[in-house]
This record gives C-alpha cells, structure tokens and sequence, in this order.
C-alpha cells in the first residue's frame, strides 16, 4: 500500500485504490495512471522525483484528479471547442474544458507530473499544464476528434495513440508543399475557367471544400502503398467534375465537351438507344501508378437522388473483393482488395434514411467490405436550408456513432490537418476493418448551382464568403510565408491550369455531337432468347440431387423437416414431382458444375418465406448450419445464401452493385413478399431499369417478387407487375411470370447462360400457393429435354382448334383457377395459353399461337389484379396492335381499383370466382373486319 501522507483530499480513496491495483498488475490501469504511479515514489522524508522532475511526495488528491478530468474532458470533448469553420463562427465549447470546473489551474496543474494527463503527449510535457496545452491544440485546433463512443477498448487506444503521438502529420518538404500548391491551383483553375467560360451552366463547383480532391488524393495513395487494387468511388453532384478529372483522370477536352453539346456513347451500345445523363451525374474509370503497382480507381454514375448510390459502391466493392472462382463453398473475402470511399452531402446525410440502412450492413457477414471511408462534404447549408431546419443533431455526422464509427470534423482551409485526417481514416479502417467518416467542413462558395443566388436565404453567410480567401490563396501564403516559393510563382501555377484548359478547348470539334434518338423497337422482342439451351441430363440431376441429401456425420437436422427433404430422393418419382424450391435447387447445383457462382440475399432466404427453399439447414442439437449446395460434386464456382436485415432499398442496391461489379455472377435478390419490393423503388427505377441508356452500366440482377392473390389482403398480393411493365422499354428488363417449378428452373439457367452476352435485370413474379401445387410441379423429363418457353399453349385443345372461337390469355397463378373451374369442360370453343415472358413482349410465340386457331373471333387477357394493375395496360395495346383489329380484345380481371386487393378473405373468393367464371362464359363478340381499340 501507498503510504496515506502521499495522497490526501477528497479523492484519496479511488486513486489509492488504482495504485494498490497498480502494484498488483501495472496493466489493469489506465496508461496514464500507469506513467504517473511509475514516476511516484513513496516518501521518505521529504522525497523528491530524481532529475527534477515535479515533486510527488506530498500530491493533492484532488487536484490529480482534477487535471486528470481535465484531460479526459479535452479528449472526449475538445472537439467542441476547435476551429472547424473556415469562416470562422464561434465554437460551441463546454464547461468540461474549463480546468475551474475541475478545481484546477494554470498554477496547480504545473505543480503535477506530466504522467497526470495520460498518453504520448505525456511524455513529450515537462509538466500537467504542458500535457494539457498539447491536448487543446490536438483536441481542439482545427481537428475535432469523437471516438469514446466507439465500444472497443483497443480501437479506442489506437485512435488515441496515433491521435496524440502525431504519426499521421507527416512534415512536408517543400517538393511536397510545391505539389500540393499545383493541386490546389488545379482545383480552383479549373472551376474559376468553367465559371468564366461557360457562364451560369450548372457544374455544382467543389469551390469552398477545394481540399476533397487532395483528400481523396492520399487516401488513395495510402489505399496503393497498402496493396489495395481497387478503390470505388461514390458521390453526389457537388465537386462531381472536379473529381473526374483530377482524381480519375477524365481528360480536360471530355469535360469541357459537356459544356459544349454533350458526347456519344463509347460502343456498348448503338447511338440510338443511348439516352445519356447530365455531365455531374456520369461516372468514369482510371488508374494511378502508386510505388510498383498500379490502383485502378472508379467513380459510379448517380442520379441525383442523393445517397442512393452508397449501396451500390457496397456492392460493387464486396464483388471486387469475392474469390467466387473457387470450387463450392462460400467466396473467399479479401479485404484489402479494394476499399469504398463514399463522399456524402452534409443535409443527405443525417436526412437520407438510405445511409443508415448502408451503415448498417457495414459490419454483417454477407454485406462486410471491410470497411468504407466516409467523407462528408460539409457546405454548411443544404441548398437554401440552414443546419437547424435539416437536423436534430449538433453534426451532420452524428449518425454514424450509433454505428460505433469514429468521427472526425476537420476544417477544410487547413492543408496539413486534412492529409493527417486521410491517414488516419485509412490506418484505421486497414488495422480494423471498419468505417470512418471525415466531416470535411468547408462552406459554398456559390449557390446550390451557379445560376442560384444564395444571398436571397443565407445574407451573411455570402456575406462572409465573398470576402474568405480560397484554400489555394491561403496555402500559397503560407508557402510564400515560409520561403517555400514566391507569390509570382504562385501565381504561375494558377495560370498554367487555365493554359491547359485553353489548349483543350480549343481542340474541341466545332459542330456539336448528334443527340441520341429513341430506340425503333418499342417491344424490345429478342425472340432468339427462348433457343437458349438450358436442359441438364438425368445422370447430372441425380448426382447433384444425391450430393444435396448427404449430410456431414452426425449432422441432424429438424426431423420433420428430414422427411421432407426426403421426398426429394427419388427424381423421377410421378407421384410427388419436383416442387419449386426442389427445382431452384437442382437449377443451382447445375449452374455451379457450370462454373457460374451464385449468389442469393434478402429476408429469410436461407428458410424461405413460405418454408419452400431449406438451403440452409440447422442442426438440431447444436444449431450449426450446413450448406448442401456448398458440397455439390464437381462445383466449379461458390455458392452464397444470406438472410439480409430487414430493408429492400440498401439490400437491392448492394446487389445491383455486385451484379455490375461481377457479371459473371448470378445475383439474385428475392423479395419476402413482392409487395414490399416498392420499398426499394429508387433503386429500381433509377439504376435497374435505366442504368445501360444513361450510363451505359449493364447489371444481370434476379428479383424474385412472390406475387399472386391468395386472399392475404393488399399487402400480402401483389409485386406491382405493372410497374415493372411501365418501365420496360428498350429491351432493358426481362419480366417473366412463371406457371411452373420446370419454367422457373429453365429460366434460371438461361439468365446465367446470357450473363456475358446480354446482361439484363429479371424480373420474376415467384409464386407463393403454387411452390408446392401439383399443377406448377416439374417431372425430370420437364428438366432433361425442355427449355424455357415465352409462351405456352393450350395443349387441351389439340385436335379441336377448328372449334376454338375465343383465345384466353393469361399470365401467372390466375391460370391454375382457370384450369380449375368446372366450366372449363362445356367451354369446348375456349382456349387457354400462358404468357410466361412478358417483356420482351413474345410476338413471335404469340402470332404461332393464334395462327392455331382458323376460326378465333376474340381474345381475353385474364388477370386478377385490378384493370389499373397488372399486365393489362401493357398487353391491351400490344395485343390489338398484333392482330391489327382481326380480333375484339377484352379484358376479364378486378375493376379499378385504388388498392391491390381486398382485405377480407370471403371478399376475395367471391370476386376471383367471379373472374374465373366470367372468362369461360364471356359472350362471345360478333366476328368483324376490324375493331375500334378499347382500353
């Protein structure tokens, strides 16, 4: 024990007990504490610490642990008190920083050993009051750190020593000091000549957050010398051109062609179809020489829904860093293979719900990158509105603590601290793994676009601005300060980026590129696509199927559930057939001996939402999980089921990012229920469907959306077929509606089959009352000799077509009511034929099927969703555009409605016998030479 004379005060009790633990074990205490108690020595009579030191012999309790509370406060929040704002408004501050809150001062704490205030910079001070101004100019200078959030003791301590130590403020030489003066002078020439030349055009300038560039700069830098080969870049509209060209290396000429007309497309597509995007929307692809390797950097096109791209960098990342070439099983995740840098809005970022759906994935198992650098581009203002109006927060950051991600605000006038800033995010995400995110505070320096006057809502602001020197001008100065240049050279640099600009302009071609025009092809109609073979052999089936029921010695799954996969043993059993989840799982296991990887997320997919699927199993006993599909018998590629957590948007999203990133992987995302697929509406309507005419970026995504009226009410009936259709255009989508589990395993294995020659999202409306009906089961010859068919035919009505009068046509579950209904049998003049693939639009398929029928007077398109829903809004045209007023086309379905279905379960029977009877006793329609179309 201590002797009691050392230590006296109020405190005397906690701090001998820290050093009688002190004495036990030096580790089970703070390193502070532990530097203290190593510089104390119990008295003798009037000790001494040796060197001259400050004395520790008679040390007030209080007032140790006051400076000691002192430093804790500065650490946790100094970051209150720094100077982030380039304009210079007056930092909040707390009462915890004031050493009189903490009974200290100047005085008292120059009286204590410097080992008080605990850390590196404890051993750079003389003294407690050294220690603590060495705290505030870290703590509180123009860096704000907030880590004691963050739960881990380990990550908490790194931060502090690499915080504290000053490892990440490199001393820059003046080679260095030259570079970054140019890259500055780059930033700033470039937009100042785009304001200039092509006045009040929209660019949404970097100007007044200039350091982004050089940020991203060492991040990169630091992501090359690190081994990394990959970095995916993701961002809005704001600083997008400047980043372009002096992060990714767009070239000058290409930039400056936006202004002046606009640019073809490269050559993935015909000029016809590419519609294009705005310039601060498009995305491009680059390569930095870092050391002896080279880092191949890519920015993601984006529309302007903000933060809807964050995902999709996911995504894109987690494909870069999958070995999916392996032999089964799951992926191999390296890490350090690439790393995301997502740069965020400071109003999107706290008003995005998108953000914190992506901050959450960040560390699950089947969506982890290992991390992704945040920088929020902080302008202080969100178009017109001020902080206050955009957030309840006291940061645009302050999000990301409920995600256990360290924070840190910078101001974006100071080079130095900047660059510090960047190699700490990145030593951090490489040690552990995890996100950070930068709050680059800077300011506007014009409207929200350079035709806005941000005067009219923020006066003083602009006030302000209009007199604040640029990041360059400040950097120059203190470059011509300290003898690094002169301010003629300075100025030079500047002046070279407007010679380059100038040179690059005028090389431009004087006429304007032609504007692309709409596709001829309104239907999109690929008809080759149904050639595709996709059947597999018996002797293939069977062994990937026996493969499936073996399970690991002594594994012991749910024995009801043993039973049932049971079942499954016996393929060519007539008696029970293949269901859908038995023929997805077939369809797997073939594309894996295939060699296409496959990967399948979303809510409860591993059990499946109707328990039809099982590709997960889970010992009894011990509750591990075994993948049958991860041993298949000669599997050339990986096979990877997650449940995701509960969001459409960010999950979506991820795997559209995935799907571009590797098209050579099967990405399917499958909906719990299909109605909830509008909760990822933006990603669908802004990326899957119209991606490949703005961008050019192509994606083979699979959506599985279980849909169908089963009497579950509006929010358990429909995936919104209709959407999907109104958005089908220019061959962009396949949507397909399949009536059996052979259908579904077919056009499985043709999306993988066209992934590398014509990658396009599928669209499948998945059963729910038809994954185990009799009527939608495969039999093995369906798999071994079939293919997938765009429509199917009447098969009851061979022998008969002279008779037939009336063509019922259909798509989906609504056929096994048609076929059920007892009229079916006196209807001996109706025919029935199921639309499987919807867009491109069969016409081909559809044309054989009518030709069938020399005495057809009318065709009805049966559907159950309401007239407003569905298919019929996009066939009633189609079709009397087919047959050309040959034929009065009807409709048989629910009327308009304003909700999908209706809520009571005896509501439901009622009307869907109503549409089933009404279809096989419609009147028939007078047989004329041509009909007025009817919607």
């Amino acid at each position: 024990m201590p002797d009691h004379r050392s230590f006296h005060g109020p405190n005397e009790g906690y701090v001998l007990a820290l050093y009688e633990r002190y004495q036990q074990d030096p580790s089970s205490v703070d390193e502070g504490w532990r530097g203290f108690f190593a510089s104390y020595s119990p008295p003798a009579d009037a000790m001494t610490a040796a060197g001259g030191s400050t004395a520790v012999a008679d040390v007030d309790l209080t007032s140790i642990v006051g400076a000691h509370e002192l430093a804790t406060a500065i650490r946790a929040r100094g970051h209150t008190a720094a100077h982030l704002d380039p304009l210079s408004s007056r930092p909040a501050g707390d009462p915890a920083l004031d050493p009189g809150t903490h009974g200290v001062d100047e005085t008292t704490l120059a009286r204590l050993p410097a080992g008080v205030v605990r850390g590196p910079v404890a051993k750079r001070a003389r003294d407690a009051a050294e220690g603590i101004r060495l705290l505030r100019d870290i703590y509180a200078g123009t860096i704000g750190y907030e880590f004691e959030h963050v739960k881990s003791a380990t990550e908490r301590e790194w931060l502090r020593e690499s915080i504290e130590s000053g490892r990440q403020r490199q001393q820059l030489d003046a080679k260095r000091k030259r570079a970054l003066l140019e890259r500055l002078s780059s930033v700033e020439g470039f937009e100042r000549y785009l304001h200039r030349t092509f006045f009040g055009q929209k660019r949404f300038s970097v100007e007044g957050t200039d350091m982004l560039v050089p940020v991203l700069d060492e991040i990169i830098d630091c992501a090359g010398n690190a081994g990394t080969g990959e970095v995916v870049i993701g961002m809005a509209h704001r600083g997008r051109l400047n980043v372009l060209t002096h992060v990714l290396g767009k070239p000058y000429g290409m930039i400056l062609a936006g202004f002046q007309g606009g640019a073809k497309s490269s050559a993935a597509l015909a000029p016809d179809d590419f519609t294009g995007d705005v310039k601060y929307h498009m995305g491009w692809e680059g390569s930095r020489e870092i050391g002896e390797g080279a880092v191949r950097v890519r920015l993601m096109p984006n529309p302007s829904h903000l933060e809807f791209v964050n995902p999709v960098v996911m995504g894109m990342v987690r494909a870069a860093q999958d070995d999916t070439d392996q032999r089964g099983g799951v992926p191999t995740l390296d890490a350090n293979a690439a790393l995301p840098v997502v740069v965020h809005g400071d109003a999107a970022f706290p008003g995005q719900g998108i953000v914190a759906e992506t901050l959450n994935m960040s560390c699950l198992a089947g969506y982890a990158v290992g991390g992704t650098i945040h920088l929020i581009a902080n302008n202080q203002v969100g178009f017109t509105t001020n902080p206050s109006a955009s957030r309840s927060t006291s940061y645009a950051s302050d999000l990301a603590k409920g995600f256990d991600i360290p924070v840190v605000h910078v101001n974006a006038d100071d080079v130095e601290a900047c660059l510090s800033v960047a190699r700490l995010a990145h030593g951090y995400r490489r040690r552990f793994g995890k996100d950070f995110v930068i709050d680059l505070i800077g300011y506007r320096r014009w409207g929200h676009n350079e035709g806005d006057e941000p005067a009219f809502t923020q006066p003083q602001m602009y006030d302000a601005i209009r007199s604040h020197p640029t990041a360059r001008e400040t950097w120059a100065k203190q470059l011509v300060e300290d003898g690094t240049l002169s301010a003629e050279e300075a100025e030079a640099a500047l002046q070279a980026v407007f010679t380059s600009l100038d040179e690059a302009r005028a090389g431009l071609p004087k006429d304007k590129e032609p504007r692309p025009s709409e596709r001829a092809s309104p239907n999109g109609s690929n008809p080759q696509h149904s050639e595709i073979e996709t059947a597999v052999s018996a002797d293939d089936l069977t062994e990937i199927n026996e493969a499936l029921l073996d399970w690991p010695e002594g594994f012991q799954p749910n024995e009801r559930l043993a039973k049932l996969l049971e079942r499954r043993r016996d393929l060519a059993s007539e008696e029970s057939g293949i269901d859908w989840g038995h023929a997805e799982t077939l369809a797997f296991g073939s594309l894996l001996r295939d060699g296409v990887p496959v990967r399948l997320t979303g809510q409860d997919v591993e059990r499946g939402t109707f328990s039809h699927r099982h590709q997960v199993l889970h010992d009894t006993n011990s509750g591990a999980a075994h993948v049958p599909l991860g041993g298949v018998p000669g599997a050339r590629a990986s096979f990877e089921i997650r449940n995701s957590p509960l969001t459409e948007m960010a999950v979506v999203g991820f795997e559209y990012g995935y799907s571009v990133a590797d098209p050579e992987v099967l990405v399917i995302w499958e909906a719990q229920f299909g109605d909830f697929v509008n909760g990822a509406q933006v990603i669908i309507d802004q990326f899957i469907a119209a991606a490949e005419v703005k961008w050019e970026q192509t994606s083979g995504i699979v959506m599985l959306l279980p849909h169908g009226y089963e009497g579950q009410g509006p929010e358990h009936s429909s995936a919104r077929l209709e959407r999907f259709l109104q958005l089908a255009a220019q061959g962009n989508l396949r949507v397909v509606n399949c009536t059996t589990a052979a259908q579904y395993f077919h056009v499985l294995r043709r999306q993988a089959a066209l992934l590398d020659r014509e990658p396009r999202p599928l669209v499948v409306m998945s059963p729910k009352s038809l994954l185990r009906h009799k009527e939608a089961s495969a039999r093995l010859a369906d798999l071994t000799e079939g293919r997938f068919l765009p429509v199917i035919g009447d098969a009851a009505s061979t022998g008969r077509e002279d008779e037939v009068t009336r063509l019922l046509l259909c798509s989906g579950k609504v056929y096994v009511d048609l076929i059920a209904s007892e009229k079916r049998d006196g209807a001996t003049n109706v025919a029935l034929a199921r639309v499987e693939e919807l867009y491109p639009l069969p016409e081909e398929q559809l044309r054989a099927e009518l030709a069938r029928y020399p005495a057809l007077r009318e065709i009805v398109w049966v559907q159950e969703e309401p007239r407003n829903m569905g298919a019929w809004s996009f066939m009633g045209p189609r079709l009397r555009e087919l047959v050309n007023g040959d034929f009065e086309v009807r409709y048989e379905g629910r009327p308009h409605r304003a909700s999908p279905a209706e809520g009571y379960l005896d509501r439901h029977a009622v009307e869907q016998a109503r549409i089933v009877d009404a279809a096989w006793s419609h009147a028939e329609a007078p047989r004329a030479a041509k009909v007025t179309a009817r919607s």
